[in-house]
Protein backbone atom coordinates (compact mmCIF):
# COMPACT_ATOMS: atom_id res chain seq x y z
CA UNK A 1 0.00 0.00 0.00
CA UNK A 2 2.51 2.37 1.11
CA UNK A 3 4.80 1.42 -2.47
CA UNK A 4 1.21 2.65 -4.54
CA UNK A 5 0.97 6.00 -2.52
CA UNK A 6 4.79 6.45 -3.01
CA UNK A 7 4.38 5.47 -7.17
CA UNK A 8 4.78 8.79 -9.46
CA UNK A 9 1.67 6.90 -11.86
CA UNK A 10 -0.96 7.39 -8.63
CA UNK A 11 -0.01 11.12 -8.54
CA UNK A 12 0.04 11.95 -11.84
CA UNK A 13 -3.80 10.15 -12.37
CA UNK A 14 -4.93 12.49 -9.57
CA UNK A 15 -3.04 15.53 -10.74
CA UNK A 16 -5.09 14.92 -13.76
CA UNK A 17 -8.28 14.12 -12.41
CA UNK A 18 -7.99 17.48 -10.51
CA UNK A 19 -6.73 19.33 -13.26
CA UNK A 20 -9.86 17.99 -15.25
CA UNK A 21 -11.74 18.90 -12.73
CA UNK A 22 -11.34 22.23 -12.57
CA UNK A 23 -11.09 22.43 -16.17
CA UNK A 24 -15.19 21.29 -16.35
CA UNK A 25 -16.07 23.39 -13.93
CA UNK A 26 -14.46 26.66 -15.11
CA UNK A 27 -14.88 26.31 -18.97
CA UNK A 28 -18.45 24.92 -18.94
CA UNK A 29 -21.05 28.10 -20.51
CA UNK A 30 -22.86 29.94 -17.72
CA UNK A 31 -26.04 28.37 -16.59
CA UNK A 32 -28.50 30.66 -18.51
CA UNK A 33 -32.53 30.23 -18.97
CA UNK A 34 -33.21 29.04 -22.42
CA UNK A 35 -37.16 29.17 -23.26
CA UNK A 36 -38.44 25.78 -23.95
CA UNK A 37 -39.37 26.58 -27.51
CA UNK A 38 -36.45 28.59 -29.07
CA UNK A 39 -38.38 29.28 -32.61
CA UNK A 40 -41.39 30.68 -30.59
CA UNK A 41 -39.17 32.94 -28.42
CA UNK A 42 -37.44 34.52 -31.91
CA UNK A 43 -40.88 34.86 -33.63
CA UNK A 44 -41.56 37.07 -30.63
CA UNK A 45 -38.48 39.23 -30.29
CA UNK A 46 -39.11 39.66 -34.68
CA UNK A 47 -42.67 41.25 -34.19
Amino acid sequence: MRSILKSGFLWQFIGGFALGAIGVFTLQPAATETPANPVVSAAHIAR
